[in-house]
């Protein structure tokens, strides 16, 4: 069965083996693909794995022998799930995979934030400490996490992970979730969004993005929270305004931001947070450690095994 991969480079630029999914059929591996090119790379494939490639109603009607779409990813936004359907394709995606990563790049993220390890660091290498008069020197505040309250909008697996490690620290967790859970009160206090915006010092977002969290964090949001507060961002770009974000930033309304996703990725050249005040933008790492894209890659291997025993697992689309 001829099997094909639309973009293959970001979950294996070379260090895993696409030798599980060679024992299953007859394997082309495109590192991306450009989409003018995607109706023709798909071709006359039967299963067809995707991470950030789209698959739309027109590539499904111009490629009729597609039978399984595979999704190197837990989001699937990218496939028209809908048409998918109509035409009797089961969708499979990779349901979780890197829950504590993800949440120790939250943290890493606030860390950075309060801490300025790289800032300090590139200062160090500057020549700035060895022509500095006084035994040490900073460059820009920093902040004590302990007895700081942490916000956290979406409390499930990743956001409970990113609420214990907080804890840890000393931090007070706040969460806000429409679905509450007897693990997450072990971790944080549930209040309503606007009790969670107005007491936080800082907040991070781990909801995922449906019509009612998109921009999320806007300008009324922000006029809610406290003068100075943090944001961090590694769930979905577009859960926040950016510009409003800006805006707030440049004004000094907020006293920092961190983002790991933005609206449109690669970052497009005029996104307003380039060029924001104390805004860390790094480039959607959060899912990227070895062992992560490792299960990503057995559990997709798994996912096409299922399928191909006709028992599929983990359809998004039933």
């Amino acid at each position: 069965m001829k099997i094909v991969i639309l973009d293959g480079y970001t979950e294996n630029p070379g260090d895993l083996s696409w030798e599980g999914l060679e024992r299953l059929g007859d394997l082309t591996v495109y590192d991306r693909t450009p989409k003018e090119q995607i109706v023709s790379r798909i071709g006359h494939a039967k299963i067809v794995i995707t991470n950030k490639t789209p698959i739309t109603r027109e590539h499904l009607e111009a490629c009729p022998d597609i039978r399984l779409i595979a999704m190197l990813a837990t989001g699937y936004d990218v496939v028209d799930i809908a048409e998918a359907k109509k035409r009797g394709i089961p969708v499979v995606n990779v349901p979780s995979y890197g829950t504590e990563a993800v949440a120790q790049y939250a943290i890493a993220l606030l860390l950075e934030l309060t801490s300025r390890v790289g800032l300090h660091d590139a200062a160090v290498k500057a020549g700035k400490w060895s022509q500095s008069l006084d035994w040490c020197f900073w460059e820009s505040p920093l902040m004590e996490l302990a007895g700081k309250v942490l916000g956290i909008i979406g409390f499930g697996r990743i956001g409970q992970t990113t609420g214990r490690i907080a804890k840890a620290m000393g931090m007070h967790v706040l969460a806000y979730d429409i679905h509450q859970s007897e693990s997450g009160k072990a971790i944080a206090e549930y209040v309503s969004l606007d009790t969670l915006l107005k007491k936080s010092d800082v907040i991070c977002l781990h909801c995922n993005l449906t019509s009612e969290t998109k921009n999320i964090i806007n300008s009324g949001a922000i006029a809610k929270m406290k003068d100075k507060a943090l944001i961090i961002n590694n769930s979905r770009g577009p859960l926040i305004c950016e510009q409003d974000l800006a805006d707030a930033l440049n004004r000094g309304k907020l006293g920092g931001a961190a983002v790991d996703v933005v609206t449109s990725e690669p970052i497009a050249q005029d996104n307003p947070l380039l060029t924001a005040k104390n805004c860390i933008i790094t480039p959607h790492l959060s899912w990227a450690p070895k062992e992560c894209r490792q299960r990503i890659m057995d559990i997709t291997v798994e996912n096409v095994k299922a399928f191909l025993q006709g028992t599929p697992i983990h359809v998004v689309n039933p």
